[in-house]
This record gives structure tokens, sequence and C-alpha cells, in this order.
């Protein structure tokens, strides 16, 4: 036997005692895909009956009504009673302009509805003189006529002469003449009155309307704050021209937010309104959650009302899946405990088991966003203006408020 083939037989043996079965590897291994298995099983059996029923995406963010302060005339700043970060309540000035020149021409439309005022009482004061006047020419009429047939019943006997006859005559054609223009007269300024009062008289209504005109010019160089909230982006500054419309500071009511959620085409399939949502905060984690309902779906995507959208018919089309922002209403007392603001990052998950909502919204909010900050302005104005009216109509009502009205003093002259 030669020493390879020693070596040979002495090497077979020790290989064989070396490469033995390994049992523990192998269980391992089986007990490793049994338990991914089990795994997916049970992560199938979740799905099916629990995960399948909810959408979720962190593509969230809370928005809300950002109110811009605007003016409506233009003016020059003097004070900013309110910065950013500030609360205001709704009707709370924030930003006075110099009221100089709107003060000059209230003064001026205080003025002519005044004058207008008595010269249309004069009109209705010249009515009666003017009737008297008539009642007077129908005297002379009447005189004149009577003289002129008792001279003609005596004319034949030649105690009075043809000469006088004339005389008289023309004196019955002048009375009747005198009387034409005065009923004329008296015609011509009735037109200007009939059917219609001192305070309603056009002449009155349209200095009326200057002066209205005139103190809303100047009410309105004070900017209320249209709603409840909080200041933001405050850009204007103490001695600034602005003009009318110009953005100076914006308004949020934070207890008005809702949260867009941005979820995929795919996503919505099952989604209705009225469906129950829970939402998490990263600004407050996953110890605060909330609670809140399907509001409505966007009329299109993101990219449908983008600056610049897809031209999707271009020969280099290649299909992105779209997301469609879903307005979720927030649970008002979770907004009170845990207020957010705009723009936070949120976590939405909804659950689409139940189907019966909508699938886009049927009707108008029964509530609609509307402020009434201006409305008093426009009452002040109808104030002055009966007050005016009242004052240079002799004391009587003016008719164009209530008689509370007419002796109040508007709170911004």
């Amino acid at each position: 036997m030669s020493n390879n083939q020693q070596a040979a037989g002495t090497n077979t043996p020790q290989q064989a005692t070396a490469t033995p079965p390994n049992g523990k590897r192998k269980r391992m291994l089986l007990s490793l895909t049994a338990a991914i298995v089990v795994a997916g099983i049970g992560y199938g059996v979740y799905w099916g009956l629990y995960a399948r029923h909810f959408e979720s995406t962190d593509d969230a963010y809370v928005a809300g009504n950002v109110v811009q302060v605007t003016p409506l005339v233009a003016g020059t700043v003097v004070s900013i009673a309110a910065d950013d970060t500030q609360l205001v309540t709704a009707g709370q000035p924030l930003i006075q302009l110099d009221r100089a020149d709107t003060q000059v021409a209230l003064e001026q439309a205080e003025a002519q509805l005044a004058q207008a005022v008595r010269e249309v009482r004069t009109l209705y004061v010249n009515n009666g003189s003017l009737a008297a006047n008539v009642a007077l020419r129908e005297a002379d009429v009447a005189k004149a006529r009577d003289d002129l047939r008792r001279r003609q019943a005596i004319a034949g006997s030649g105690a009075v002469s043809n000469e006088e006859i004339s005389h008289a005559q023309a004196a019955l054609k002048g009375a009747e003449s005198a009387l034409l223009a005065a009923r004329e007269q008296l015609a011509s300024n009735k037109v200007l009155t009939d059917q219609t009062t001192v305070e309603h008289h056009p002449n009155v209504q349209r200095a009326a309307a200057n002066l209205r005109s005139a103190y809303l010019s100047f009410a309105r160089s004070s900017l209320p704050a249209p709603v409840t909230g909080y200041v933001a982006k405050r850009s204007v500054q103490v001695g600034q021209r602005v003009a009318a419309g110009a953005p100076l500071m914006a308004v949020v009511p934070l207890d008005q937010v809702w949260v867009d959620a941005n979820f995929k085409e795919v996503q919505i399939t099952h989604m209705r309104i009225g469906q129950p949502v829970t939402l998490e905060a990263d600004v407050y984690g996953s110890r605060v959650e909330y609670h809140g309902k399907v509001a409505g779906f966007s009329a299109g995507t993101g990219s449908a009302f983008s600056l610049l959208p897809a031209q999707n018919a271009t020969g280099n089309w290649i299909k992105v899946v779209q997301r469609l922002p879903v307005r979720i209403a927030l649970d008002p007392q979770q907004l009170k405990d845990h207020p957010l603001r705009v723009g936070l990052s949120m976590t939405v998950k909804v659950d689409v088991r139940r189907e019966e909502g909508a699938a886009m919204a049927a009707a108008a909010p029964a509530k609609p966003m509307q402020t009434d900050v201006y409305d008093k302005v426009a009452k002040d104005a109808d104030q002055l203006i009966a007050r005016i009216i009242a004052a240079n109509n002799g004391g009587r009502g003016a008719g164009l408020a209530s008689a509370s009205a007419a002796n109040a003093k508007p709170a911004n002259t």
C-alpha cells in the first residue's frame, strides 16, 4: 500500500465523523419558519378582521381660517393696538388711521344735510303762502268781475263811459291772469312736496346718503378685529400710508381649525362623510388622541389646483398616484383642552367600516362664517342722520330711526 493510499485511508473515517447531521440547526430553522408562518397568519387575520377597515396617513396638517384685516379706506396709520401672538376679541380696535380728512368731509356732509332739511321745510311753508296768494287773487278776480258787471248794467243810462267799461274789462283780465299765475306757482311748489314728507324728500334723502357715505369713511378709519382669535402676520407699521384692500395683519380663530388629510386616491374608495376619525398631533404625541369626523372631500387633487398643473396629455407622461385632501372636523372641547395651531403635522386614521354617509356634501353648511362688527357703523350713521333731521325739522321725528336712536349720539363722533 502506497503512502497516498495510507493517507486516504486514514482521512476517510475522520471526515465521516467531522460532518454529522446538525439537528439543532435544523430545529432552529423549522422554529423560525413556523414563527414566520404564524406571524403571517396572525397578521392576515388582524388585517382581515380589523386593519382593512381603517385608512391612515401622516400627510395631514392643521388648517384654519386666516382672516385678513384690510382697510376699506386709504389713510396713514397713526396707532397699532395689537401685535403678533396676541389674543383679540371681535370688534376690538386694531389699527387707527388718520381721521383729519374724513372728519372734514363728515362735517361738510352734516351741514349739507341740515341745509337740505331747512330748504325742504321752506317748500312746505311756501305751500301755505302760495295758497293764501291764490285766495287773494281769487278775491281780486271776484271784485273785478263785480265791478265790470255793475258798469255794464248802467252802461245804457250814460252814467258810465265806454272807457270805464274797457278799464273794468282790463282789470278783470289782469286779475284772472294774476290768479292763473298764482295757481301755477302753487302747483309748481306742490310738485316738489306732494306724496312725501320732509324726512323722505329726495333732496333730504340725497344729502342723507352723502352723510352716510362720509360717516362710513370716517368710522372705517378705525379697523376692528373681524373675529375673535390670535394676531398673525402683522406687516403694517406706524406712519405707513396704506391703500384700501391692502393686507395689514391676520386674525386666526384657533377654535375653528380643522385638519386637511391628504389620502392617496386608492384609500378613499370606502370613505364617506361622517365616518369617525382618530388623530394624533406631533406636538403632543401619542399621549393626546383627538376624535373627529370626515367633514368633506376636496373637489380636486392637489396637483389639479397647483400653480402649474401637470400636462398629462404630453408624450412623456408618467403615472403618479394622486392625493385628495379630506377635511376632518375636530371636537371643539378637545381643541379647547389641547389647542392646535395652523400648519401643525397630524397623523390621521379613518374608520371606513360603515359607508352610510354621502361621498360628497349635498348642501351648504348650516352655519356660514359671518361677522357683525361692521353693523354698528351703519346703525350709528342712521342715528346721526335721524338726529340732524329732527334738529332741523322743528323738533319733529325724522322717521329714519326709532325715537331713541334719533336722540342718541354716535359713539365714534
